[in-house]
């Protein structure tokens, strides 16, 4: 494969960068053809097909970029639930589920999607947590943080004397 010390270095900085989880194989597998190892040794060592290997070389010589080794569009199943819209999303995050007759002190997926539910909106779990990723919602348990301890509370944790006995 003919690839010049500048697209080597143009893969090996987007190699060591890379954030698509399908890119990188991608990466690692033309740089080491570039380097001199077969298409085989290649693809057996980034755990991929031989034929994809052989195709990314062409794909990224076209351009000289990185993006062509991108995944393109692909036409599927068009997308449901035109009405799980983002801005529908966060107006139901805004809201506290206690006030909505729920005995939690925050959302979850299940418990929002079993909301949404009850108000006409039909969507799995699986479809809810997809739309919450997408719209760059994340969730982490809640950490309780005692702010200041309350005066009529005994200290139970004092520091040790300075002298030694």
């Amino acid at each position: 494969m003919q690839l010049d010390e500048a697209d080597r270095k143009r893969l090996a900085a987007a190699l060591a960068g890379a954030r698509e989880a399908r890119v990188y194989p991608r990466l690692e597998a033309l740089l080491l053809v570039a380097e001199g190892h077969s298409v085989a040794e290649a693809a057996r060592r980034c755990r991929v097909n031989r034929s994809s290997v052989h195709r990314w070389p062409v794909q990224y010589r076209a351009e000289h970029e990185v993006t062509a080794l991108r995944d393109r569009p692909r036409s599927g199943r068009p997308r449901l639930h035109r009405t799980l819209t983002p801005r529908r999303l966060a107006a139901a995050l805004a809201r506290d589920p206690r006030r909505c007759g729920y005995q939690a002190t925050s959302w979850t997926v299940p418990l929002l999607a079993h909301d949404l539910a009850a108000k006409g909106i039909m969507v799995s779990p699986r479809t809810l947590r997809r739309r919450l990723h997408e719209a760059g919602y994340r969730w982490k348990r809640p950490r309780y943080v005692y702010v200041a301890r309350a005066a009529h509370l005994p200290h139970m944790w004092t520091a040790p004397d300075s002298q030694e006995r």
